[in-house]
């Protein structure tokens, strides 16, 4: 199994910046995909940003332009830097990564006030 640890969650006002990490362990592999998901109060999980072992970033319409993903495969550890934020970006950000199967982190509650 691989276990992820999250970071860098919390309150932020409108307009200001969050950088999210999570560091995976428990593998010996490569990884191929790492990346992140939320999931706002009353609606569907949905993919946020993701990011092959090469570096081909994947990216939400809601967020292209504010958010960045990136990785440092030597700490198997994925960030996203969240800018601009907006009220409508408060959720529960997951963190995923996927080596012929699929493990979650525990979820960081981000919260963006107006």
């Amino acid at each position: 199994q691989v276990q992820l640890v999250e970071s860098g969650g919390g309150l932020v006002q409108a307009g200001g910046s969050l950088r999210l990490s999570c560091a995976a362990s428990g593998t010996i592999v490569s990884i191929y995909l790492m990346g992140w998901y939320r999931q706002a109060l009353g609606k569907q999980r949905e993919l946020v940003a993701s990011i092959t072992s090469g570096g081909t970033t994947n990216y939400a319409d809601s967020v292209k332009g504010r958010f960045t993903i990136s990785r440092d495969n030597a700490k198997n550890t994925v960030y996203l830097q969240m800018n601009s934020l907006k009220p409508e970006d408060t959720a529960v950000y997951y963190c995923y990564c996927y080596v012929g199967f699929g493990s979650w982190g525990q979820g960081t509650q981000v919260t963006v006030s107006s």
